[in-house]
């Protein structure tokens, strides 16, 4: 399975904060330049992350964003299906648009469910801490002060 670069941004704009020393702020724009990513799809990735209490948004001067909960209280697989906008990872999953002949006797359907669900199961079993348990590295690589 793929992931939407949606998901891929908000685990990477989770992981940046993360690896922030605690209640350091950062901003969009110094997340952008770091991963090279467009601001505009990031502010999008962060106001969605802040609807779901998973980053703290302050506005106005001295404003920016961090982590609005304990890394340990955020769970991957949780993070993936609220940012995931669809798990339909073939045509038969989605009733609605399934046009395959075979589906009411296709097995493979069952093996992809299966497959799926254990995909979410391992990333169940992971929190944001468990992501950044080698913080020294991170903060080097994303070139942060210690």
């Amino acid at each position: 399975m793929k992931l939407t670069n949606y998901t891929d941004y908000s685990l990477r704009v989770l992981i940046f904060l993360a690896a922030e020393r605690p209640g350091e702020l950062s901003n969009i724009k110094q997340i952008a330049e770091t991963y090279s990513i467009s601001k505009n799809h990031l502010m999008k990735v962060i106001y969605r992350l802040g609807q779901l209490g998973y980053v703290e948004t302050i506005r106005g001067r001295g404003g920016g964003i961090r982590l609005g909960m304990d890394p340990e209280d955020i769970n991957i697989g949780e993070v993936v299906r609220k940012t995931e906008d669809d798990f339909n990872i073939v045509e038969c999953f989605d009733a609605n648009k399934n046009l395959c002949v075979i589906s009411p006797v296709c097995g493979l359907k069952h093996v992809l469910n299966e497959a799926l669900l254990a995909y979410l199961a391992v990333l169940d079993k992971y929190t944001l801490r468990d992501l950044v348990k080698n913080k020294e590295d991170i903060m080097k690589l994303l070139k942060m002060k210690e």
